[in-house]
This record gives structure tokens, sequence and C-alpha cells, in this order.
């Protein structure tokens, strides 16, 4: 598998995005017959006003016919997630930490139940969600994909396909993807902790996007705020 999202001719999909490497994947997929619908889903989380900003930027690099407008929704989570380290409270997890210390619980069933609404509402025939294989978490899981695809298609009435166009690559295979393409990826944004709009350089997510450049051999674009990655 290659990574690239591959569609029906005619058919069109929801594309779930965040503004990081695998949003700039999805976004720049060599499959000209399929119409993106982008869907940012606003949970008011610590990051979104920087994440937005690269987005925007994001889409204005790769905008053509075929790309919808961006879509904003809102989903706030500030009660579901009282005192967790992503509405500010506490700790943003560092450079040493575990992927899982970056855990949003149920993040894509809640982030897939809006899109599922906006595809009905689009008649979009997928939802693509940029999920790696190395990702830890249960909602990340083929199991969890495939109940979420049957889930999602009894609730609008029809089959609505949920899939994870990228899971055969990593991020590093994927950064050197958008290279040889010539795709914007230094417009993409991974910090969980921002400065502004700049990345931070020290935390979980941005030790990750710097290692990912390193593996993939590319010079690494990305201003950090420290100016490190310790």
């Amino acid at each position: 598998m290659n990574g690239r999202p591959s569609v029906r001719r005619g058919r069109s999909a929801v594309v779930l995005v965040s503004g990081g490497v695998e949003s700039a994947a999805l976004l720049s997929s060599s499959d000209r017959s399929v119409r993106l619908h982008p869907l940012y889903v606003r949970c008011g989380l610590r990051w979104e006003a920087a994440e937005l900003h690269w987005l925007r930027r994001l889409l204005g690099a790769v905008s053509s016919a075929r790309v919808a407008p961006l879509t904003l929704a809102d989903l706030p989570v500030a009660q579901l997630y009282a005192g967790h380290w992503s509405l500010g409270s506490g700790p943003v997890p560092g450079t040493r930490t575990l992927d899982r210390a970056v855990h949003l619980p149920a993040r894509n069933l809640l982030l897939a139940s809006v899109a599922a609404a906006h595809a009905e509402r689009c008649r979009a025939g997928e939802l693509w969600i940029g999920t790696l294989a190395s990702n830890p978490f249960g909602d990340a899981s083929t199991g969890f994909f495939r109940a979420l695809s049957a889930a999602a298609s009894a609730a609008v009435g029809r089959r609505l396909r949920i899939t994870r166009p990228l899971i055969g690559s990593d991020k590093a295979a994927i950064l050197r993807r958008l290279d040889r393409a010539g795709a914007p990826h230094e417009l993409s944004f991974s910090c969980i902790d921002p400065r502004g709009y700049l990345h931070c350089g020290r935390c979980n997510k941005c030790a990750e996007r710097a290692k990912a450049y390193a593996e993939a051999g590319l010079a690494d674009p990305t201003v950090y705020a420290w100016g490190s990655r310790r």
C-alpha cells in the first residue's frame, strides 16, 4: 500500500483535518477523481488557534477546484475533559514522554461522529482520517474503524466508508512523498503547546515532528519558538 487515498471516480470524501503532516498528505492526494470536503472540529483545546492559522495557509497552498472550502464545526469538550492538560490544566507532555501521554479520550469517536453528520450533508461516500499505524490508542485500531464504519452507515442510512488512507505509511515516509511531490509540508503544524503561531520545540509532538524529518533525511523547515527540541 502506498499510503495514498484511492476512491472510485465521481466519489467525494469528507477529510478530517488538523493541519498536521497527515492532513497535508490527505489534501495533496494525487487522486484527482475525488471531491474533498475538509472539516476541522473545534473542541476548545489549547493549540487550536495556531493549528487553524497553519491549516488555512496549507489549504491556500493546495487550493484547487476539487477541494471544497473548509468547514468548521464546534464540539466543546471542556466538561468532558475537565482538568486535562489539553485544556490548559497542568504541564504538557514533553519530548521524553511516551506517545500514550498525549491521549485524548475517545477523540476519534467524537470527531468521526461530527464528520459522519457532515458527510450526510455533503452526500459524501467516504470519510478519510489520517491515522497512522504507530497510533497506540484503542480508537485507532482496525477493529474500531470497522465497527465505526458500520455504526456511521447505520446512523446515516446508507453506506459510509471510513478509511485510513495513510495506515501503511509512517510519518517519515509521508514527508518524503510530500517533498518529492513538491507539496507544502512546511506549512503543516504539529505542536500541542504553541507559542503564538510557532511550534514550541519542547512538547511530545514537536519531538515527533523533528524525529520524522530526521528519519526522512530532510532538513526540518520548522521554526521552533525556543530553538531546541530537548
